[in-house]
């Protein structure tokens, strides 16, 4: 990525820069956050998304909701950093990386309860850039492997976008074509729009085109043509949530996609960090998943598009269940044939 998609400017005192994903790709502009509230709305509205990306912001909008504390004591500051990242979890429901940060940060200050709170705060502010740095080092790393999976002449399906813009800088789908791209591979990607926000044609088709990468930008409906035609040799899709036994929460959608791939023959990879894994979950049954507002299919892009009054369900994710994938690449390696068993010996 040429840009930070999330980035912190300045030190304890200093703001977090995004940049607002809404407005791509008319539009390249940055928001400054500079308090848990503007944090909270740039993730609740998607100006900031994909799963690792809105962990990393909700570390550095614990920063911003903390730094003004006035509280002399750690008990009193442990007791306002829960209510700041309760708050911030409010947002959405689905990503478990959200979450994933938010329990670091409250770990990192209660591990660091016997310093005085100012430097406490800097603990905070120093957990969130490591996050930062070790996402980037994990982007690169499922790159790696899921490279070695990918063949000279290949064409890739992708759903919704998990490129640099959802992480700190490379991805984690897009990353592996990334890395296969710079390996000096031939290959070429059919991209799905992703109804309703449309992440896959203003977002995926914008990272693969920086990059140099072949990309065809394709209707989701028409995702069992291609393959059926024999255009596709595997999809490769990011990931919100990973239970114990493999099922995978991803874009509205994925769940479609993988059913065709199955029927097709095709090989369907999930690609993901270990922070995305909730082990604490069973089966995909279990994952929470948001809804979002009727507005978003009604009036797409503040047009108009359906009549007014209609019933709307808007799921933001559906769950695919780990028959359907192939396997699992993460930064530890590649997880064939997901299962309790084959999860559990990877990621422990």
């Amino acid at each position: 990525m040429p840009l930070a998609t999330i980035e912190w400017v300045g030190g304890l005192s200093g703001r977090a820069r995004l940049i607002d994903q809404t407005l791509l790709p008319a539009e390249l502009k940055h928001i400054e956050c500079e308090d848990a509230e503007t944090m909270w709305d740039a993730i609740k509205r998607l100006a900031v998304r994909g799963a690792p990306a809105i962990g990393i912001a909700g570390a550095l909008g614990t920063v911003l909701g903390v730094r003004a504390s006035k509280a002399a004591a750690a008990d009193a500051f442990l007791k306002e950093l829960k209510r700041v990242t309760d708050y911030l979890g409010s947002s959405r429901p689905t990503a478990v990386n959200l979450f994933w940060a938010l329990d670091r940060m409250n770990a990192t200050a209660r591990r660091n309860a016997s310093l005085p709170v100012e430097k406490i705060k800097q603990s905070l502010l120093d957990e969130a850039l490591k996050i930062i740095e070790e996402d980037k080092a994990v982007c690169r790393e499922i790159g790696r492997h899921g490279a070695t999976l990918i063949k000279d002449g290949f064409s890739i399906l992708t759903h919704c976008n998990a490129g640099g813009l959802a992480t700190a800088d490379y991805g984690t789908a897009l990353a592996v074509m990334f890395a296969a791209h710079e390996r000096g591979l031939g290959i070429c990607v059919y991209a799905d729009e992703t109804r309703p926000l449309l992440q896959g044609a203003r977002l995926t088709t914008w990272e693969l085109m920086q990059a140099g990468i072949d990309v065809t930008l394709i209707c989701d409906n028409m995702a069992g043509l291609v393959m059926k035609q024999g255009k596709v040799n595997c999809v490769i899709v990011g990931a919100d949530r990973i239970a114990a036994n493999g099922d995978t929460a991803n874009k509205i959608g994925t769940y479609s996609v993988a059913v065709l791939a199955k029927e097709n023959g095709v090989p369907f990879y999930v690609a993901a960090p270990v922070s995305t894994f909730d082990l604490a979950l069973a089966s995909g049954d279990l994952i929470p998943i948001e809804e979002r507002g009727a507005e978003e299919i009604t009036e797409g892009f503040g047009k108009r598009m359906a009549p007014a009054g209609v019933k709307t369900y808007s799921p933001a994710f559906d769950v695919t269940p780990a028959r359907y994938i192939t396997a699992i690449i993460t930064e530890k390696g590649i997880i064939e044939k997901p299962n309790v068993e084959s999860v559990k010996r990877l990621i422990g």
